[in-house]
């Protein structure tokens, strides 16, 4: 599987010599690429994302957002994902559960939960980051 893992690197936006280096030795961004290419050379349908993006630069971050959307869209996956990152929300989801005070507190398409009077997503999407998202994606269609 090793050989597998290391032939997929270049999908994944990572030289084969990476399978080289030492866990040690490599970036956030490139830990969290190996990472996914080890999960996806099994072929699975269905994918678990934690906090993907947690630790990595902004730039790294939207590299991470974009890879992830084009596997989806290539390997036919589903994808399951935790996240708190307002920009890999607006970059990546085609529907979500907001889970605030214990319970499911919106579902659907962002569009569907943006419109949610529930306080803790107003309190979430309120915020000057989700506030410029959402003006932009008004403004640009984004």
């Amino acid at each position: 599987m090793r050989n597998e893992v290391v032939e997929g690197f270049g999908t994944y936006g990572l030289d084969p010599d990476v399978g080289k280096l030492y866990p040690s030795e490599l970036s956030g961004g490139m830990v969290k690429r190996a990472a996914l290419a080890r999960a996806l050379v099994m072929d699975p349908k269905l994918l678990f994302l934690d906090e993907p993006t947690s630790g990595l630069d902004p730039v790294s971050a939207e590299a991470f957002d974009n890879l992830i959307t084009q596997l989806r869209s290539l390997l036919g996956l589903t994808i399951v994902m935790v996240t708190h990152d307002i920009d890999t929300i607006f970059n990546v989801i085609d529907r979500m559960s907001v889970l605030g005070e214990g319970r499911v507190a919106a579902q659907g398409t962002l569009e569907e939960v943006l419109k949610s009077d529930h306080p803790f997503i107003r309190q979430f999407f309120g915020g000057n980051r989700a506030k410029a998202r959402i003006l932009e994606k008004e403004c640009h269609g984004k």
